[in-house]
């Protein structure tokens, strides 16, 4: 067994004691342990670090984003919501795979375990994380970003008792922000994801609102800063900003203010 701390702590070099392929093998079955010291401490660092370095590439990369794509119908929460998160390692690379694509456009809007965070488990963050791989894959020459955007409205419109309490709602915003920086959008793709979510705040009934709506609203509020204020691709990076912005921010003022009865 690996002493992953270990490698950690001598800048994640690589061991010599096993074939590289066996390394890659023990790291993602850390990355689904339930024990969040394990799943979401050295592990993750050796992981994310080996990919960002091009340790972990070519035809090991691939079969590891195979992997990941898979764990989206395992039936432990903690393997679906960290499998995201490897994904956007791997696509932030360059890499992509349909068969990634499909399996993630499947499974983000239909979890239904949305805890940000669970007192056994740790952090889980299936909509922060999805969102991750959401902008990665919206930032992807590959990706048709209005895919991505009728996803992030899909997800937001699916029907949840939980209420966004970790952030989930700025994590989100930033990948529809991020998405829509793609220079091919034509302003009709930028505004047409936001239709359903026009169409589901007018059908809402009187009375308290539902989580589901509760979310969406934050969401787009968050989104409404962004395109104003532009969006940093990572810190550091100056705000780059939205396509056809004010476009997009008349559109969110429109949706939001039949909910919003004070102005």
């Amino acid at each position: 067994m690996i002493n992953w701390q270990t490698v950690w702590e001598a800048d994640c070099a690589v061991p010599r004691d096993l074939p590289l392929d066996e390394l890659v093998r023990e790291l993602s079955l850390a990355l689904r342990d339930p024990d969040p010291e394990v799943r979401d401490g050295a592990p993750y660092v050796v992981l994310r670090t080996w990919i960002g370095r091009d340790v972990i590439a070519g035809e090991l990369r691939t079969a590891l984003g195979d992997r990941m794509a898979a764990r989206f119908t395992d039936p432990e929460i903690q393997a679906r919501t960290f499998a995201p998160l490897v994904l956007a390692m791997i696509v932030a690379r360059g890499d992509h795979s349909p068969r990634w694509q499909a399996a993630f456009e499947r499974w983000y809007p239909a979890e239904t375990d949305l805890r940000g965070h669970d007192a056994g488990l740790g952090w889980l963050h299936a909509v922060a994380h999805g969102a991750d791989l959401l902008a990665r894959f919206g930032l992807h020459p590959a990706v048709d970003p209005a895919r991505m955007l009728d996803l992030a409205a899909a997800r937001l419109l699916a029907r949840t008792d939980y209420v966004f309490e970790e952030q989930e709602d700025d994590r989100l915003a930033r990948a529809i922000a991020l998405t829509l920086t793609r220079p091919e959008l034509d302003q009709e793709q930028a505004l047409a994801w936001l239709a359903p979510i026009r169409a589901a705040f007018a059908a809402l009934p009187g009375g308290p609102t539902p989580p589901y709506a509760s979310n969406c609203m934050r969401t787009l509020r968050m989104l409404y800063l962004l395109a104003d204020r532009g969006i940093r691709p990572h810190a550091g990076a100056d705000a780059v900003p939205l396509r056809h912005r004010d476009a997009v921010k008349s559109t969110l003022a429109d949706v939001l203010e039949p909910v919003f009865q004070y102005c």
